[in-house]
């Protein structure tokens, strides 16, 4: 999520369901234990690239900025004058929608045939709603290049029928076909009002917006109805309570506005049902809110089998909007959020949504106000989210996101994000029980250009404070993530810790580098957590600041092929890597988590090995025997440690009383060096080379200090330790 500081604020297995590419079909396969993830749609999608096609295949490709990254499946079709794509039907349908894309500054059009007979009908493509620039995002580039465009077929076509588009005064390239079989134009209910008997215009020629307002007015209590046609509003309503809003279909009742509904409160038991709000948003303009909802519906409302596109929000949620239920609807094409929970939301019930090319969060709760409490994001299916992540959790008490379908995540953003990253004063940090529970993500996760490293597929953040929560992650299947698969970090820089995290039932597949990438201090446990095809290491163990404090895995049991971890902080692994040799002169104990008996004052464990030998350990005063202990991440055949002291000619010679023990498993040490005294001397240096025997096989190095002569404690400004003897 990304802020402005305007009125209107923007931001910036068989366990779980397997997604699975058949014949270029996107479908959910479900174990009978466990519901399917993402929502029941009325359409199949059919992948461009999987067709049939005389064009050019772009792709795979996930670098921020290509149109590739941008597609369904991170692919797509590139077509010139003459090329087709042709799609075998995967249903009956009599309705398609294009995702498409088009050269900046061009439009046209795609020529549409079924089964080798051209329509009449063409499909207008343009280039008007992409290209989105938002220089004000740190991060950003260019992006939202796909657009969405649909047409009934004016016939019915069957399962194995073929249709083709192929471009007309313009170069397109085609992401991905949805097919769908639309029921009949829905009938006036009886004591309904109809906007027309008010004098809306569904020609669309006409301004109707007083005629929806007159229509609201005197539909008090009951429905207002808005037949088959185009009705243009030019300004918001307002004042909308105690009515049902419905269309004939979303296909058949389209209202023409970037400004749907705009209000702080209402008395609520608002109910917008069955038509599409198609707005004319070309730019983001985080001042203006130009949004389907903005505000409030009041309590106890409804939004469901909408068709909202081109806007710059869906929902951007405020005020009273307890036990709302929004579902069934889709949002396509908006320059920012679909919907957004911006605090105080109570019982709100967000499912069986189909959500496609945001220009930021999809689905977001962000609690700045109030938290949000007790609301939901159940089963639904989010595709390509072009600048954040595809559903994120800000703050809030008692959070739940439920069997939810996430794809084709691009820059600065995760699938999932749990995250008290709080961008405005004041906010509620995540508190009482985050569920996330039955999702499935494929090929999400990001390079952030902002720090340059990668945000894994769920991520847990603890951006602006400690996740004091009880976060329970269940039932998760991830699938092609480019980077990680779980990543808890601390965004912000700062070193808060992540704890309280329990992550049970979770099937990764085909990671691009690590299965955990820990980059802040904590703790997790993880059980019955299976991983096939990591790219790299299992673990990538590597808390930042370096002295911030350590990462602690517990191992719940049932966890296999992800056993490794990454052996050097000093680099990021790559997709596909592989777990480099170490190189035999470099350090192998900068930078890893330190733990420690004691400390004093602000002289912490990691500041042992930092790399700064200005900076120190000291351990807790007149307390021997004390210990300083690290995880080298993987056992090693080390050789020999180089202990120091600042070389400060301040810290006067003093001899320590040392012992070096080692484990593999940190639960079991052996005595690698008996205890000995060690002269540390300012005049060579304060430096100590300990030479270890041959044979020497360790993960976890401990030091543990019984006399000092200068100093009643135990003291060290960098433990080094080597492969070389």
């Amino acid at each position: 999520m990304h802020t402005s500081t305007a009125g209107h604020v923007w931001r910036l297995p068989a366990i779980g369901a397997v997604v699975a590419l058949a014949a270029g079909m996107l479908v959910t396969l479900a174990p009978a234990a466990h519901a399917a993830a993402g929502a029941t749609l009325p359409f199949t999608s059919v992948e461009a690239e999987s067709a049939a096609t005389t064009g050019t295949r772009t792709g795979p490709d996930y670098t921020q900025g290509t149109l590739a990254s941008e597609a369904s499946g991170r692919q797509a079709v590139r077509l010139t004058a003459g090329q087709r794509v042709e799609f075998t039907v995967p249903r009956a349908s009599n309705a398609l929608n294009i995702a498409y894309n088009v050269p900046d500054g061009q439009s046209g059009a795609l020529n549409v045939y079924v089964n080798g007979v051209r329509l009449a009908r063409t499909l207008p493509v343009t280039s008007k709603y992409s290209y989105i620039d938002t220089g004000w995002i740190t991060g950003a580039r260019t992006h939202h290049f796909f657009d969405n465009a649909r047409l009934l077929l004016g016939q019915n076509v069957q399962a194995g029928d073929k249709i083709a588009v192929e471009p007309a005064g313009t170069q397109v390239t085609v992401d991905v076909a949805d097919f769908e079989q639309v029921a009949p134009a829905a009938t006036q209910p009886a004591g309904s009002v109809s906007v027309v008997s008010k004098g809306a215009d569904p020609s669309g020629n006409g301004d109707s917006t007083q005629a929806f307002r007159d229509a609201i007015a005197a539909a008090q209590g009951g429905t207002v109805w808005i037949p088959p046609g185009d009705y243009r509003l030019t300004s918001a309503l307002s004042g909308v309570q105690n009515v049902t809003l419905q269309g004939a279909g979303s296909w058949y009742s389209v209202v023409h506005t970037s400004r749907f509904v705009d209000q702080t409160g209402s008395s609520g038991n608002v109910h917008i049902k069955d038509f599409a709000v198609i707005g004319e948003v070309t730019e983001r303009v985080d001042s203006s809110p130009d949004n389907f909802v903005n505000g409030s519906l009041g309590p106890n409302s409804s939004v469901s089998g909408m068709w909202i596109q081109h806007l710059k929000v869906g929902l951007w949620l405020t005020g009273n909007n307890d036990n709302l239920v929004v579902e069934n609807n889709r949002i396509l094409d908006t320059t920012a959020d679909g919907i957004n929970l911006n605090g105080t939301a109570k019982g709100v019930r967000v499912r069986n949504n189909f959500l496609r090319d945001q220009g930021d969060d999809a689905l977001a709760m962000w609690s700045l106000y109030s938290p949000d409490t007790d609301s939901s994001f159940e089963n639904n299916t989010v595709s390509q989210p072009n600048l954040a992540n595809g559903i994120a959790i800000y703050g809030g008490t008692d959070i739940a996101v439920r069997n939810n379908l996430v794809s084709d995540t691009n820059a600065l953003g995760s699938g999932i994000a749990i995250s008290n990253q709080k961008f405005l004063d004041p906010f509620s940090p995540l508190a009482g029980t985050i569920t996330v529970s039955g999702n499935t993500l494929v090929r999400t996760g990001a390079m952030n250009p902002n720090w340059n490293h990668p945000m894994g597929a769920l991520r847990v953040d603890s951006y602006d404070s400690a996740i004091n929560a009880t976060v329970n992650i269940t039932d998760t299947t991830i699938t092609d993530s480019p980077y990680s698969a779980f990543e808890f970090v601390s965004g912000g820089g700062q070193g808060y810790p992540v704890r309280n995290v329990n992550v049970t039932g979770a099937t990764v597949r085909n990671t691009g580098t690590v299965v955990v990438q820990a980059e802040a201090q904590g703790a997790a446990t993880f059980k019955n957590v299976t991983a096939t095809q990591v790219g790299a290491a299992g673990v990538y163990n590597c808390p930042y600041p370096a002295n911030s404090g350590s990462f602690a895995l517990t191992d719940g049991g049932g966890n296999s092929g992800w056993a490794t971890t990454w052996s050097d902080c000093s680099i990021w692994p790559q997709p596909g890597q592989g777990n480099p040799e170490p190189d035999p002169n470099r350090n192998l104990a900068k930078g890893r988590p330190a733990t420690a008996t004691g400390s004093q004052d602000v002289y912490t464990p990691g500041k042992a090995d930092d790399g700064d030998a200005s900076t120190y350990w000291e351990s807790a005063n007149n307390a021997f025997p004390q210990s300083w202990t690290a995880d080298l991440g993987s056992a090693y055949a080390v050789r020999r440690l180089v202990l120091k002291l600042p070389p400060s000619q301040a810290w006067g010679a003093r001899t320590q009383t040392i012992t070096v023990l080692g484990s593999t498993d940190g639960s079991g040490y052996t005595t690698v060096v008996a205890a000995h005294a060690y002269r540390f001397d300012p005049a060579t240096g304060n430096t100590v080379t300990v030479p270890l025997p041959s044979g020497t096989n360790l993960r976890h190095l401990r030091l543990t200090v019984t006399a000092n002569t200068a100093w009643p404690a135990g003291q060290f400004s960098e433990v080094e330790a080597y492969l070389t003897s």
